[in-house]
């Protein structure tokens, strides 16, 4: 007979979101890698803000990191 799985963090999801004390759930915007010579600068700032998960991803990204301590 074999044992039951352990719960584990899915490390990939827990590199690319930060969970914050209230419990948001923030990532880092798309387009930021290269090709930043053709943005503008304003654009380039703005791409480095992190915005908060959408709540219909959000469970999603919960369910991945059983072990974060949220709210």
């Amino acid at each position: 007979m074999r044992r039951p799985r352990a719960v584990k963090t899915r490390k990939a999801v827990a590199k690319r979101f930060k969970i914050t004390a209230t419990g948001k759930i923030l990532r880092s915007r798309a387009g930021r890698r290269h090709l930043l010579v053709g943005k503008s600068p304003k654009r380039r700032r703005s791409l480095r803000a992190k915005v908060e998960v959408s709540p219909s991803d959000a469970k999603r990204v919960l369910e991945s990191l059983p072990f974060s301590h949220r709210g």
